[in-house]
């Protein structure tokens, strides 16, 4: 690959919402978009059937920690109450049967399992302060863990890590402790701002998105690029790919298009193998 230039390369169209459009060789050829639902019951089954995906997916992953982790997602009608994943529950076996939907006020409105008070008290001030959030997920996952402890952003050292380059953030607040009273949750949606991702100090990634796709995805790319820097700190000092060429590529892969699409792999992999997920 050549070396990257001082200034960024002229951006091609990207009327998808981030993701280069290029005039297709054969017509009727277009790249896939998230779906437009007719009814409200509609969006909210699928919605549902995303988030048990993407529980399917964390655990294949190795995101599960115990009890710990959560990703919630709104629901399309009653916008002060969200789905979310039992307290307890194997990330490996929950099912859309399973979800469980609570208010902001942490009362649950539909189910008949308990709800992880952390994860109610951190998601519940996101969704509140954060209207455009659709979906949010937090995970202990083992790299994400390492690298917040050191309370710095990730740098721009591949293409990947460009994705969320201005667009992350860490929130020391509360760091270390568990979130279970609200104004710990308040605190961490403002130090999360209208950024995609934060790092909560000694305690791990956030992320949140405008699907569950979306949030997903920059969760799982998140844990790889520490992952990736965390291994190239250890063997040296990286290289960082300079500011215009890091806007640039966040322009093409960092929309939440790019997100959701760079999802669709994951999901396909999981329906396949995982059907029973749509119980």
């Amino acid at each position: 690959m050549a070396a990257p230039t001082t200034s960024a390369p002229t951006s091609p169209s990207t009327s998808d919402g981030g993701m280069p459009s290029f005039e297709p060789t054969q017509q009727g050829i277009s790249l896939p978009r998230p779906p437009v639902f007719a009814t409200v019951e509609e969006e909210r089954l699928h919605r549902k059937q995303q988030l048990a995906g993407a529980f399917r997916i964390f655990g294949r992953f190795g995101f599960g920690e115990g009890v710990a982790g959560h990703i919630t997602v709104r629901d399309p009608e009653h916008e002060d109450m969200f789905w979310v994943n039992p307290f307890g529950m194997s990330f490996r076996h929950i099912r859309v049967s399973d979800l469980i939907l609570v208010d902001h006020g942490g009362t649950v409105r539909y189910g008949n399992k308990p709800v992880n008070r952390a994860g109610f008290v951190i998601h519940s001030a996101v969704h509140k302060a954060r209207p455009d959030v659709v979906a949010a997920c937090h995970a202990h996952s083992v790299y994400g863990k390492a690298w917040s402890s050191l309370g710095r952003p990730l740098d721009p050292i591949t293409q990947d890590a460009c994705a969320l380059y201005e667009n992350h953030t860490v929130v020391t607040e509360g760091a270390g402790a568990v979130v279970v009273d609200e104004e710990a949750g308040r605190l961490l949606a403002a130090g999360l701002g209208d950024n995609a991702m934060c790092f909560h100090r000694n305690h791990g990634i956030f992320t949140v998105g405008h699907t569950v796709a979306e949030a997903a995805w920059w969760f799982v790319s998140t844990e790889r690029n520490c992952q990736a820097q965390l291994l190239a700190e250890a063997a040296g000092t990286p290289t960082l790919v300079d500011p215009a060429n890091a806007r640039f590529t966040r322009e093409q892969t960092g929309s939440p298009y790019a997100g959701w699409f760079a999802f669709q792999p994951l999901w396909d992999e999981i329906v396949r193998t995982d059907p029973d997920l749509f119980d």
